[in-house]
């Protein structure tokens, strides 16, 4: 349990403190005069969320410190979280339903399709669209997070609902990369080993020994 893989094991840890600050719509406090509704602890928990995302990667590769656990935690801590932001802003009416599920349909696809392709001994490195649409993600949430008090200002709504509609379109867009890269690199596997079993088949004819 090295540096960045607490950060990811943190980062899992901040998902059910998200979900209880929204769903509660709690803590309401004043500080020096300042309001700090739950609005601003929801973003606050989601941003350090993705702070520790940034820097786990970043320790993992600074410090050569890149492991199997982290490989495997990294992407279900993001899948987590995100799930997690977006199904609370679901139960709070912010965001409608069938947009959720395209959105978390195609991070447990991409997930699907990243285990085949270690069991098949390769990997589908992430796209820059993919990398992307993670950012989008964490600022479309935290957008319509700090919009969900009562009186949400305009521009706040309207920039939430745009950042959506982006983070909609580059998930399918990005899936659909995903699975040609999958498929592409399948395909030559299967020949490959189709290949091999053709130029191994003479062989154990020539070796056979007539009765």
């Amino acid at each position: 349990m090295n540096l960045p893989n607490s950060l990811t094991v943190l980062r899992i840890f901040f998902v059910p403190l998200l979900i209880v600050v929204l769903l509660t719509k709690s803590p309401n406090v004043e500080f020096r005069g300042f309001p700090m509704h739950f609005e601003f602890w929801g973003v606050l928990i989601l941003l350090a969320a993705a702070a520790t995302d940034w820097a786990d990667g970043y320790f993992a590769r600074r410090r050569l410190q890149i492991t199997t656990l982290g490989i495997l935690l990294d992407p279900i801590a993001d899948k987590l979280l995100i799930s997690a932001a977006f199904i609370s802003l679901v139960d709070m009416h912010l965001v409608p339903a069938w947009m959720v599920v395209i959105i978390i349909g195609r991070e447990f696809t991409v997930l699907g399709l990243r285990n085949i392709a270690s069991a098949e001994g390769f990997t589908i490195a992430a796209s820059l669209l993919g990398k992307t649409k993670m950012v989008l993600q964490v600022c479309a949430v935290a957008v319509l997070i700090a919009g969900a008090r009562q009186e949400p200002h305009p521009l706040l709504k309207r920039l939430g609902l745009y950042l959506l509609w982006l983070v909609v379109i580059s998930a399918l867009v990005s899936a659909a990369q995903y699975f040609l890269k999958f498929w592409g690199q399948l395909d030559g596997r299967i020949k490959q080993r189709r290949k091999l079993r053709m130029m191994e088949s003479p062989k154990k004819s020539e070796d056979a020994v007539p009765l």
